[in-house]
């Protein structure tokens, strides 16, 4: 199994860096105000996708917060509904 991971892996960056090598042709992004950026195609699709995956990253960020305080609010309620409340007696069977 294992060497079929690494094969797939193997195989999968050769295609990567085929289509790298292939893409090389020299683009011009255009922004407003007449800026523009020559870069090779690869480099650019390149920056854009780590880009975008940035953006990612961070518009999930204040869902895991959000997350990860509710975990902690619901173990503190876990942790004293496990504690015996003072007052009452332990029953003995």
């Amino acid at each position: 199994m294992r060497t079929l991971l690494w094969l797939s892996r193997i195989l999968l960056f050769l295609f990567l860096f085929a289509f790298a090598v292939r893409n090389t042709d020299p683009v011009a992004v255009r922004f407003f105000f007449d800026l523009a950026w020559h870069a090779p195609l690869v480099i650019v699709l390149l920056s854009f996708f780590i880009g975008g995956a940035i953006l990612a990253v961070l518009s999930l960020m204040a869902t895991i917060f959000h997350l990860r305080r509710e975990l902690a609010g619901l173990r503190r309620e876990l942790e004293q509904a496990r504690l015996p409340r003072s007052g009452e007696r332990e029953q003995r069977v």
